[in-house]
């Protein structure tokens, strides 16, 4: 037997994606994402109060990874300059990079991949939103961090202020810590390389890029272990919640697409004749004359009277 749907739970067949179409979609998610790290700008003592928060919870679990990292970048310049160029750049252009592979050369994959990246990142622009915090490197002194980014500033083109170019930092939210999204879009990254790469060498580096990652943005300073744990979380939650979107997403075109489209079979206005409303494309019967013909008498039938029409009483 042919199996039907049940009406109202079909979903629209998957149209083509077009670049024109996911470019503004992906600058839309960014724009959002850059936005979004600007809300919590102002609450620094908050912030600060959240950032100690962290320290003392991973004093609390015996979780140290932080310092003698930032002590090793601090001391070492062939490590900590590196590492300031790892976390200001790779970050904006290996992800786009990635996306703009899949769209190529793994299209069947593209959609399920970009809708988890851009869930995961509106989580963690609700964590930033939420719980803005101070990263290691905007502490006191005495709470023994170093600020790689403004002690290799010379070496690059950011300032003092985060990863963002001179004369910029105060575009940029430097109390965006929680979670850290460096970490899980490289999380992404490499999971994407694992699982779509097709050689040995995309999986190393599918392995590596995200685990190096969280190395660098520690040892740099600009995040706790804890955000780093809260990257690969948010990138859980957003890969659970994806097909839940996918499919809202093609619900809502589905019925879109109907309201655009014509009603089946209205080829216009019905048509009236003599009081009597007909459908659209019904033909409409001749209508009958009375007139007869004078030499017929008058038993006579009227002359254009129809192949149904009854006949006269004799």
């Amino acid at each position: 037997m042919p199996q039907t749907e049940t009406p109202g739970t079909e979903v629209a067949p998957r149209s083509r994606l077009r670049w024109w179409t996911e470019l503004p979609l992906i600058l839309l998610v960014y724009g959002c994402y850059s936005a979004g790290r600007l809300l919590a700008r102002g609450d620094v003592g908050g912030a600060v109060d959240h950032g100690l928060a962290i320290l003392r919870v991973e004093k609390a679990l015996y979780l140290n990874a932080e310092h003698p990292l930032n002590r090793l970048f601090t001391r070492e310049p062939w490590l900590g300059v590196p590492a300031d160029f790892w976390y200001a750049s790779l970050h904006y252009l290996v992800t786009p990079v990635i996306l703009v592979w899949l769209f190529r050369a793994r299209a069947a994959h593209y959609r399920a991949a970009r809708t988890w990246l851009m869930t995961s990142t509106f989580i963690g622009l609700i964590g930033f939103t939420l719980l803005p915090t101070c990263p290691p490197r905007l502490l006191a002194a005495d709470h023994g961090f170093v600020d790689t980014m403004a002690q290799y500033s010379s070496y690059g083109w950011w300032g003092g202020e985060a990863s963002a170019p001179r004369g910029m930092g105060g575009m940029t939210n430097q109390y965006a810590a929680m979670p850290s999204l460096h970490v899980g879009w490289a999380l992404w990254c490499g999971v994407m390389l694992w699982r779509h790469g097709g050689t040995r060498l995309a999986k190393v580096i599918g392995v590596a890029y995200p685990l190096l990652t969280a190395l660098v943005v520690m040892g740099t300073a600009n995040h706790y272990f804890l955000d780093a744990v809260a990257g690969v979380v948010v990138m859980g939650v957003g890969l659970l919640l994806a097909p839940r979107v996918m499919r809202a997403a093609d619900l809502l075109r589905t019925r879109l697409s109907r309201r655009a489209e014509p009603v089946a079979g209205d080829t216009g206005s019905a048509i009236v004749s003599a009081g009597c409303q007909t459908s659209a494309g019904e033909r409409i019967p001749r209508q009958r004359e009375s007139r007869l013909d004078p030499a017929a008498g008058p038993d006579a039938s009227p002359t254009d009277a129809g192949d149904g029409a009854p006949a006269p009483a004799r």
